[in-house]
């Protein structure tokens, strides 16, 4: 029976200390963001190089708070009958069940899911994590034997 495994897809930081500075940094930007829309409203109108600084920290402020809360991380957990995938840090994560599953294909820095419905999820593996990345390649590779799916490793050619 293969055990679940997660493997993050970037360098995290799970310090306390760090997520708390984030989600102040962020709520500080996004106070900067409001104060400056209060105290230049009329400049506005004027000067739309205040509306991209504006729309700037907020945005950034929001990141800030999203990644200090956790919800930023990217990850894929691999276990017996489902792949869990989070490629991206706005959406939730894409639940791939073992039957769904109609090949895979292993590149060096991606690996495609090739679906039954003729959909394709592509994950594309972060260029510094190397050992990572090969972990994760070989964790696909069982998951593959072990639900009979079709699993090709591809060199990709220039």
């Amino acid at each position: 029976m293969m055990e679940t495994k997660t493997f993050y897809l970037s360098s995290v930081e799970n310090n306390r200390v760090v997520k708390i500075i984030q989600i102040i940094f962020g709520t500080l930007c996004i106070g900067v963001a409001v104060s400056w829309l209060i105290f230049n409203i009329r400049s506005l109108k004027a000067d739309s190089t205040l509306w991209i600084t504006i729309i700037f920290l907020a945005g950034f402020g929001f990141y800030m708070i999203w990644s200090g809360l956790g919800r930023a991380t990217r990850f894929i957990v691999i276990g017996p009958e489902k792949i869990q995938l989070k490629k991206t840090i706005m959406l939730p994560p894409v639940e791939i069940i073992a039957g769904e599953i109609q090949k895979i294909e292993l590149f060096p820095f991606n690996i495609i899911f090739f679906l039954k419905s003729e959909k394709r999820i592509m994950l594309r593996f972060n260029s510094t994590l190397y050992e990572t990345n090969e972990l994760i390649k070989d964790e696909i590779l069982k998951y593959a034997g072990t639900n009979s799916i079709n699993a090709e490793i591809k060199e990709e050619k220039l």
